[in-house]
């Protein structure tokens, strides 16, 4: 529980419990706890149903607060997260099993994330035997083990060894190197998680699985089981859930969803996974200079455009059109709008939208139930 004593609206916090949404501070990152939860729910279910575990990805929303609830209610058997920072900001705040989907090379970190393993389950990726010393030697002066997977490039063309023998190669040398325990693959597309049309992104799926099976085949041949392999994304997990390949899904803005995901259409025409709109950028309208304009106060600072525009969310007759620092301006086709309306935005990319706020203000209805603080905001180092 949060204490909220001494906190002052405006100065401290954009809001605090019991107010009504209409007097919330704006630009102010909001979540309608009843579609989050309904999402939570969702994916736990997905997961169950195709017999998969869930490491429900932080960097989406950088809170512990959320991720508690992932672990707790949404089925998540842990959490990943991108840095070490971010890592450590969650282990302060109780997280105890923790996957860097990303490798760490720079020693001051490697000696950050060996310290980290002795109050938690530390897993990290590994795609250069050159880095597997390093860690070895860290978590020995540290007296931690430290689990590693051996991340290959399935079809995403950023960090990852190639799969097959390269793969294997370097999973005989972590398993080799004292202090760390081979863990398995990490095997995630993310380029996929955002092709529109189903069938080419089942297609990319289909060759990332098959690539990580052969490798997987060939790890056993070297005597190394995959007690992890791991990838997919909200745009999709149903994909490498029915592969037969993986074992856990690293899904991380179902729980919000953004205008980015809405155009990721499922098999059926819907949306993957039938997630709702969680997240908002409340924001208020400050300036009608002309009938067709209007201009709020969520501009490039209160929102990521990287992905696209924010969508204005059920209000007909306005469009946004545009950002700088401190504006957004609204296209108006039709309708009044008033001096100080609230309006939703829904963000084109959640993750980065998250890192712009200190603050998640959690509503039910059209009532403040709570704040969230976004625990590692900032901590991209």
């Amino acid at each position: 529980m949060h204490d909220w004593s001494g906190l002052e609206v405006g100065y401290d916090v954009p809001a605090l419990p019991g107010m009504a949404l209409r007097e919330v501070q704006t630009p102010a990152l909001v979540v309608d706890l009843d579609a989050f939860e309904r999402n939570l729910a969702r994916m736990r279910s997905h997961a169950e149903a195709s017999g998969m575990r869930l490491r429900a990805h932080a960097k989406t929303h950088k809170s512990a607060d959320i991720a508690r609830l992932q672990i707790e209610r949404g089925g998540a058997c842990g959490i990943c997260c991108q840095k070490v920072s971010e890592a450590e900001a969650l282990v302060r705040a109780g997280i105890s099993d923790i996957l860097v989907t990303n490798e760490v090379r720079d020693p001051v970190k490697i000696d950050r994330l060996a310290r980290l393993a002795a109050r938690a389950r530390i897993i990290v990726c590994v795609d250069d035997p050159e880095n597997v010393a390093p860690l070895s030697r860290a978590a020995q002066r540290h007296g931690v083990t430290i689990e590693a997977l051996v991340e290959i490039d399935c079809g995403a063309r950023r960090c990852g060894t190639l799969p097959g023998a390269p793969a294997v190669q370097l999973a005989r040398v972590i398993d080799g190197a004292e202090g760390l325990r081979f863990g398995g693959l990490q095997a995630y597309h993310g380029p996929a998680q955002h092709i529109a049309d189903p069938a080419e992104r089942a297609a990319a799926i289909a060759a990332a699985a098959d690539v990580t099976a052969q490798t997987i085949s060939l790890l056993k041949d070297a005597g190394l089981d995959c007690d992890i392999v791991g990838g997919a994304g909200t745009g999709s997990f149903p994909f490498e859930a029915r592969s037969g390949v993986y074992n856990e899904l690293q899904c991380g803005s179902y729980v919000f969803m953004d205008a980015d995901y809405e155009r990721i259409r499922a098999e059926d025409g819907g949306r993957v996974g039938g997630f709702e709109n969680a997240l908002f950028v409340l924001t208020s309208v400050m300036s009608v200079p002309v009938r067709d304009r209007a201009v709020c106060d969520a501009g490039l600072k209160a929102l990521a455009v990287d992905s696209g525009l924010p969508r204005v969310f059920d209000r007909k007759g306005l469009r946004y059109d545009g950002a700088s620092d401190e504006h957004g301006v609204l296209a108006v086709d039709g309708g009044e709008v008033s001096i100080n309306e609230r309006i939703k935005l829904v963000p084109g990319h959640c993750d980065p939208t998250c890192n712009l706020h200190d603050w998640f203000v959690v509503v039910r209805g059209e009532t403040v139930e709570t704040l969230w603080p976004v625990t590692a905001r900032g901590k991209v180092f």
